[in-house]
Protein backbone atom coordinates (compact mmCIF):
# COMPACT_ATOMS: atom_id res chain seq x y z
CA UNK A 1 0.00 0.00 0.00
CA UNK A 2 2.92 2.06 0.76
CA UNK A 3 4.56 1.61 -2.62
CA UNK A 4 0.98 2.32 -4.26
CA UNK A 5 0.81 5.58 -2.44
CA UNK A 6 4.49 6.74 -3.16
CA UNK A 7 3.70 5.63 -6.60
CA UNK A 8 0.71 7.77 -6.91
CA UNK A 9 2.44 10.74 -5.22
CA UNK A 10 5.19 10.97 -7.33
CA UNK A 11 2.77 10.44 -11.20
CA UNK A 12 0.80 13.50 -9.08
CA UNK A 13 4.01 15.29 -9.34
CA UNK A 14 5.16 14.22 -12.60
CA UNK A 15 1.68 15.61 -13.98
CA UNK A 16 1.97 18.85 -12.16
CA UNK A 17 5.52 19.68 -13.39
CA UNK A 18 4.57 18.52 -16.79
CA UNK A 19 1.67 21.61 -17.04
CA UNK A 20 4.42 23.99 -15.56
CA UNK A 21 6.68 23.12 -17.84
CA UNK A 22 4.23 23.25 -20.86
CA UNK A 23 2.70 26.00 -19.92
CA UNK A 24 6.22 28.43 -20.14
CA UNK A 25 6.95 27.13 -23.52
CA UNK A 26 4.14 28.92 -24.90
CA UNK A 27 4.55 32.20 -25.90
CA UNK A 28 1.97 35.14 -25.11
CA UNK A 29 1.05 36.81 -28.68
CA UNK A 30 1.55 40.17 -29.40
CA UNK A 31 -1.11 42.18 -27.74
CA UNK A 32 -1.80 44.04 -31.19
CA UNK A 33 -3.71 47.49 -29.43
CA UNK A 34 -1.00 48.21 -27.09
CA UNK A 35 1.78 47.98 -29.77
CA UNK A 36 -0.32 50.03 -32.05
CA UNK A 37 0.12 53.04 -29.84
CA UNK A 38 3.60 53.06 -30.95
CA UNK A 39 2.67 54.53 -34.14
CA UNK A 40 0.58 57.62 -32.80
CA UNK A 41 2.48 60.55 -33.86
CA UNK A 42 4.10 62.42 -37.14
CA UNK A 43 6.95 60.69 -38.96
CA UNK A 44 8.92 61.00 -41.73
CA UNK A 45 10.30 58.68 -44.44
CA UNK A 46 12.47 59.54 -47.67
CA UNK A 47 14.28 57.71 -50.52
CA UNK A 48 15.84 59.32 -53.65
CA UNK A 49 13.74 62.72 -54.38
CA UNK A 50 10.78 61.86 -52.11
CA UNK A 51 9.55 62.49 -48.84
CA UNK A 52 6.49 60.63 -47.30
CA UNK A 53 4.99 62.24 -44.31
CA UNK A 54 2.88 60.41 -42.13
CA UNK A 55 0.82 61.88 -38.89
CA UNK A 56 -1.04 59.59 -37.36
CA UNK A 57 -3.51 60.07 -33.98
CA UNK A 58 -5.33 57.54 -31.53
CA UNK A 59 -9.06 56.75 -32.92
CA UNK A 60 -10.85 53.99 -30.69
CA UNK A 61 -8.58 51.18 -30.68
CA UNK A 62 -7.05 52.30 -33.91
CA UNK A 63 -5.77 54.99 -35.65
CA UNK A 64 -6.77 58.09 -37.92
CA UNK A 65 -4.07 58.99 -40.16
CA UNK A 66 -3.11 61.29 -43.25
CA UNK A 67 -0.17 61.08 -45.18
CA UNK A 68 1.81 63.22 -48.27
CA UNK A 69 4.36 62.43 -50.73
CA UNK A 70 6.33 65.30 -51.74
CA UNK A 71 8.96 66.09 -54.02
CA UNK A 72 12.22 66.56 -51.62
CA UNK A 73 12.83 70.56 -51.28
CA UNK A 74 10.01 71.25 -52.46
CA UNK A 75 6.22 72.13 -50.97
CA UNK A 76 4.63 70.52 -53.56
CA UNK A 77 2.54 67.60 -52.77
CA UNK A 78 2.35 64.79 -55.17
CA UNK A 79 0.07 62.44 -53.25
CA UNK A 80 -2.11 62.23 -50.68
CA UNK A 81 -3.94 60.43 -48.62
CA UNK A 82 -6.40 59.19 -45.20
CA UNK A 83 -6.16 55.88 -43.60
CA UNK A 84 -8.74 54.23 -40.68
CA UNK A 85 -7.18 51.93 -39.15
CA UNK A 86 -9.47 49.67 -36.72
CA UNK A 87 -8.77 46.33 -34.71
CA UNK A 88 -10.94 43.85 -35.34
CA UNK A 89 -11.00 41.49 -32.30
CA UNK A 90 -12.31 38.26 -34.04
CA UNK A 91 -9.63 38.58 -36.50
CA UNK A 92 -6.48 39.60 -34.18
CA UNK A 93 -5.38 42.29 -36.90
CA UNK A 94 -6.32 45.81 -38.13
CA UNK A 95 -8.20 46.71 -41.37
CA UNK A 96 -7.13 49.48 -42.65
CA UNK A 97 -9.53 51.54 -44.84
CA UNK A 98 -7.13 53.87 -47.13
CA UNK A 99 -8.19 56.27 -49.99
CA UNK A 100 -5.62 58.48 -52.07
CA UNK A 101 -6.90 60.97 -54.21
CA UNK A 102 -8.24 59.87 -57.25
CA UNK A 103 -7.93 56.03 -56.71
CA UNK A 104 -10.25 52.99 -55.29
CA UNK A 105 -10.49 52.62 -51.71
CA UNK A 106 -7.81 49.93 -50.54
CA UNK A 107 -8.52 47.38 -47.79
CA UNK A 108 -5.69 46.51 -46.00
CA UNK A 109 -5.01 43.92 -43.38
CA UNK A 110 -2.04 44.57 -40.24
CA UNK A 111 -1.17 42.55 -37.94
CA UNK A 112 2.16 42.46 -35.14
CA UNK A 113 3.85 38.82 -35.83
CA UNK A 114 6.03 39.89 -32.25
CA UNK A 115 6.45 42.77 -30.47
CA UNK A 116 8.69 44.75 -32.53
CA UNK A 117 7.62 43.07 -36.05
CA UNK A 118 4.66 43.45 -38.30
CA UNK A 119 2.60 42.06 -41.88
CA UNK A 120 0.62 44.65 -43.69
CA UNK A 121 -0.74 43.36 -46.96
CA UNK A 122 -4.07 43.52 -48.91
CA UNK A 123 -6.61 41.94 -46.59
CA UNK A 124 -7.75 39.20 -49.67
CA UNK A 125 -4.14 37.72 -49.05
CA UNK A 126 -3.75 38.44 -45.29
CA UNK A 127 -4.35 34.04 -45.16
CA UNK A 128 -1.11 33.66 -47.38
CA UNK A 129 1.11 36.28 -47.00
CA UNK A 130 3.99 34.53 -48.40
CA UNK A 131 1.60 34.26 -51.91
CA UNK A 132 0.65 37.97 -51.10
CA UNK A 133 1.12 40.01 -55.04
CA UNK A 134 1.46 43.01 -52.52
CA UNK A 135 2.98 43.47 -48.78
CA UNK A 136 4.93 45.19 -46.29
CA UNK A 137 7.37 43.72 -43.38
CA UNK A 138 7.94 46.58 -40.79
CA UNK A 139 10.24 46.39 -38.13
CA UNK A 140 10.27 49.24 -34.72
CA UNK A 141 13.77 49.54 -34.38
CA UNK A 142 13.18 52.00 -31.05
CA UNK A 143 10.59 54.29 -29.92
CA UNK A 144 11.62 56.95 -32.83
CA UNK A 145 12.61 54.92 -35.88
CA UNK A 146 10.31 52.02 -37.77
CA UNK A 147 11.32 50.36 -40.69
CA UNK A 148 9.37 49.02 -43.87
CA UNK A 149 10.62 46.57 -46.94
CA UNK A 150 7.88 46.77 -49.42
CA UNK A 151 7.28 42.96 -51.62
CA UNK A 152 5.66 42.72 -54.97
CA UNK A 153 5.40 39.79 -56.08
CA UNK A 154 7.60 38.43 -53.82
CA UNK A 155 10.43 40.73 -54.41
CA UNK A 156 11.59 43.40 -52.55
CA UNK A 157 10.52 47.01 -54.05
CA UNK A 158 11.33 49.82 -51.35
CA UNK A 159 13.06 49.57 -48.31
CA UNK A 160 13.02 52.68 -45.94
CA UNK A 161 13.04 54.39 -42.25
CA UNK A 162 10.36 56.21 -40.73
CA UNK A 163 11.64 59.07 -38.12
CA UNK A 164 9.58 60.35 -35.55
CA UNK A 165 9.53 64.10 -36.31
CA UNK A 166 8.95 66.26 -33.03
Amino acid sequence: MKKFLLILGIAGFLLIGISEIQAQTKQAKPNQVELMKQFIGNWKAQWADTVLYWESKAFGTGLEAYYNYKIAGKDKIILEGRQLWGYDSKLDKYVVAQLETGKDIWLLAFCFTSNNKYLMTSITDISDPDKASFKVEGEIKSPDVFSETWFMNGKAVIKYDYKRVK
